[in-house]
């Protein structure tokens, strides 16, 4: 996945969860640009068909309320994070990851970063087979149970 597709799918994401129109949100982008997007401009970032500048990506994240790291994100549709392809060569998941979550160690994350770091690993913990077996057993346990504690 290119970075481009990858900050368009975001924008997308983000968009359609807060209701908004093409349109809508590129009327929205020209409080903080020259001027506004055309409905096939945020179509074109959405299909990650265009690269963005510095100032369009801050505009996009005050407009859509969130910030320019989480425009960011790689999340293809498997839910595994993607690599990402540069002009040079491709970036593995994990060094993308560590690049957006400035991950070392005398770095302290903030809320956000905090937050994304343990979604994902409560999602690598979820996705384990055994977990997903001892949650089952205990559903089912409660049903045995249930009629029994009445």
């Amino acid at each position: 996945m290119r970075v481009e597709e990858a900050i368009g799918s975001q924008i997308a994401r983000l968009r359609e969860s807060r209701r908004m129109s093409l349109s809508q949100l590129g009327e929205a982008l020209g409080r903080y640009l020259e001027r506004p997007w055309s409905r096939q401009a945020v179509h074109q970032a959405e299909r990650g068909r265009r690269s963005f500048t510095a100032a369009e990506l801050a505009a996009i994240a005050l407009v859509l309320d969130t910030s320019v790291p989480a425009l960011f994100l790689a999340e293809p549709e498997t839910g595994e994070p993607a690599g990402i392809d540069l002009p040079g060569g491709t970036v593995s998941p994990e060094e993308y990851r560590g690049i957006l979550l400035h991950e070392a160690k005398d770095v302290p994350l903030d809320g956000v970063e905090e937050l994304i770091v343990a979604l994902h690993d409560i999602g690598e913990v979820l996705s384990r087979p055994t977990l997903a077996r001892l949650a089952k057993i205990g559903r089912v346990a409660e049903q045995v149970a249930g009629p029994a504690s009445l």
